[in-house]
């Protein structure tokens, strides 16, 4: 088959990497003629294409392709994908994130493309946002969907989020998991020992894990409001940020009026393949995002078999199962949020029994081969 990949941008990102292994997957594993179609990734996310990371998969990379709205680029943009499209004439056109969902779904229909679907990582309205912007994500949602064949929802909250939103209806969506390399992270505690030295932290202490930007609705700061009370009830805790961005200088200035220093370790910017490594450095993960489609990080730890605390939003609940892989709290709530990860943190055999199930439970689930064959059956079934 001709299947063309249409993103926004590909940044160091749970939908980018995803996006990024179909494509190899299905160049390698089913002699598919692929192509990847994306706009430069600017800002502090990172490249994720840099260092040879995209291997064999080809590009087209279009300069006016933006993630922010501007007419005049969007106009150029869906002209650009257009052209695109009609040299490599595809059989399927898979489109991801917002701005190229829009795009990449009309143009493709005004092609007559065979096969159009679009991967709903993550809804792009919420109610962070104003009530303008939000009625206007909703109906450039509700518009594209008209474009294309299938919806496919990283986790069933995401179908159910856009089907009350009125976007389209429930027989037009099907869930599959976003996939992964798991060995990693199968094969990550070998690590552990090394990894944890380099970050300057002992036998005796007890990690507290957060991979995420430092952007706006990752809750960073609700983990260091948390922190005050767990280092009083548990001092040897220690806390892991993963990941950089915008908010590096506010949560380093809230930790310091906080007097925090000590406790709390940031990795800066790293490349995907060191995620694992530093996962087998903690002793737990916690997810406190106030959206997110289904936090890859979440499957990654508990593969890892590092159980997880998360807030209850979107689909953390489908893989932070109670009592059997982690604890879901209330989002925004500081008691329960620190309750929870200080009982983990007092608790080595409670960590094991739910970090174990999580790895028996999810490797299978969220390996990227599951994804590209799933995905591919569904190109077949509408071709």
């Amino acid at each position: 088959m001709r299947v063309a990949h249409v993103i926004t941008r590909m940044i160091i990102g749970g939908a980018q990497e995803n996006t990024l292994l179909c494509c190899q997957d299905l160049l390698r594993d089913y002699g598919d003629d692929v192509l990847l179609v994306t706009g430069p990734s600017p800002g502090p996310e990172g490249e994720l294409l840099g260092q040879g990371r995209a291997g064999e998969v080809p590009l087209a990379l279009l300069p006016c392709l933006r993630r922010a709205i501007d007419p005049w680029r969007d106009v150029a943009s869906y002209r650009a994908i257009k052209r695109v499209l009609r040299e490599f004439r595809p059989d399927v056109v898979h489109t991801h994130s917002a701005k190229a969902g829009v795009l990449g779904r009309r143009a493709a229909s005004a092609l007559r493309v065979p096969v159009i679907v679009h991967t709903v990582h993550g809804a792009p309205f919420h109610p962070y946002q104003s009530w303008m912007a939000r009625t206007l994500f909703r109906y450039c949602e509700a518009y594209a969907a008209r474009y294309c064949h299938v919806l496919v929802s990283v986790a069933d909250a995401m179908t159910d989020l856009l089907v009350e939103a009125g976007v389209a209806p429930r027989e037009k969506f099907v869930t599959v998991s976003s996939g992964m390399d798991v060995e990693p992270f199968l094969k990550a505690e070998a690590h552990r020992d090394r990894v944890r030295r380099e970050l300057g932290f002992s036998d005796q202490h007890l990690v507290v894990g957060k991979v995420a930007r430092l952007f706006h609705l990752k809750g960073h700061e609700f983990l260091i409001e948390a922190a005050t009370d767990i280092v009083a009830q548990c001092p040897q805790v220690r806390f892991l940020l993963v990941g950089d961005g915008l908010l590096r200088n506010a949560l380093t200035a809230k930790i310091a009026a906080a007097g925090l220093q000590d406790y709390f370790h940031f990795t800066g910017l790293v490349p995907p393949e060191r995620i694992a490594p530093l996962m087998s450095a903690m002793d737990l993960l916690v997810h406190v995002s106030l959206r997110e489609g289904l936090a890859r990080t979440l499957p990654q730890a508990l593969i890892a078999g590092k159980p997880v605390v998360s807030f209850d939003v979107d689909g953390a609940r489908e893989v932070v199962i109670p009592d059997q892989t982690g604890f879901l709290v209330p989002p925004r709530e500081i008691g329960p949020l620190t309750a929870a990860i200080t009982t983990l943190a007092r608790d080595s055999h409670l960590r094991q029994r739910l970090g174990r199930t999580g790895r028996a439970r999810f490797t299978d689930q969220f390996r990227h081969q599951t994804m590209t064959r799933r995905l591919r059956e569904i190109y077949q079934l509408h071709f």
